[in-house]
């Protein structure tokens, strides 16, 4: 029997992959949405979302793509995977995401066609979004001035593209490498811990996604979980993960204070 199987469930409700199935909307979550949503639709240019390590920068990213339909939006999503990236990286990746085939090579005939394509969208009614995840690895002064320089693309209705930086506290820092562009950040966002309520509501919600049948957390278990935590959604998911097994191994199908305390200690929380 599987930890799954015992616990009655049809799968496992803690995995700390981005599944938009699993996500939580909190009242912030809902309101960083409507608000995203008001300043891409006006065409803001730029918004940033700022959160700590863990705290579903990625999983909202991801959820952003899904409130636009294609017949209105051009929308795509890039993942920052190191720090040397280059201006010249940046371009390549837009007009890729932007369905340009023949990539010239160099960078102002890039930029020249990247003007042409947002054009063409513009004339088809089409407004486009480009979401940056992992922005704080955007740490090049040029690339901060490229940014700002394709931010600068318009025609008479207004802006060409809108971007959506999703980071860590650092990309804040990051943006002050070109003032000009962070005096163009239209919409800033912090993306806060989970409150205690927040942490109870959430893991309920995980846990019916999954298809349990009962809460087998208790009461002092999701405070206790709220405490080691610190309210950070991946952390919480560790937590709850970890504990579900122990829970298993000793064939006790109610999680309690206690065995929340002694896995978190072992995890070094």
């Amino acid at each position: 029997m599987s930890v799954k199987d015992f616990f009655g469930l049809n799968e496992l409700p803690f995995n700390n992959s981005p599944d938009i199935k699993f996500f939580y909307k909190s009242k912030e979550h809902t309101e960083i949405i409507k608000r995203l949503k008001y300043a891409i639709e006006n065409n803001k240019g730029l918004a940033i979302v700022i959160g700590q390590i863990g705290t579903g920068k990625t999983t909202l990213a991801r959820l952003i793509l899904d409130e636009f339909d294609a017949d209105n939006y051009e929308i795509a999503l890039i993942i920052v995977v190191h720090s040397e990236v280059t201006s010249e990286w940046i371009l390549k990746k837009l007009l890729m995401q932007l369905g340009i085939q023949e990539i010239p090579k160099e960078k102002p005939a890039m930029l020249s066609k990247l003007y042409e394509r947002l054009s063409q969208l513009a004339e088809a009614n089409k407004k486009v979004v480009i979401i940056f995840d992992e922005a704080q690895m955007l740490k090049n002064k040029e690339v901060m001035e490229e940014l700002r320089g394709i931010l600068n693309f318009e025609n008479e209705t207004g802006k060409l593209i809108n971007f959506v930086l999703f980071g860590l506290q650092e990309l804040e820092d990051n943006l002050k490498l070109d003032e000009p562009l962070r005096q163009r950040v239209a919409m800033r966002f912090i993306l806060k811990p989970f409150d205690l309520q927040d942490v109870k509501t959430y893991i309920l919600h995980r846990l019916k996604i999954a298809g349990a049948k009962k809460v087998f957390f208790t009461d002092d278990a999701i405070k206790t979980i709220y405490r080691f935590s610190g309210g950070i959604p991946r952390v919480i998911n560790t937590i709850c993960d970890n504990a579900m097994f122990e829970a298993y191994l000793i064939k006790n199908d109610s999680i309690d204070s206690k065995l929340i305390e002694q896995v978190s200690l072992d995890l070094g929380l």
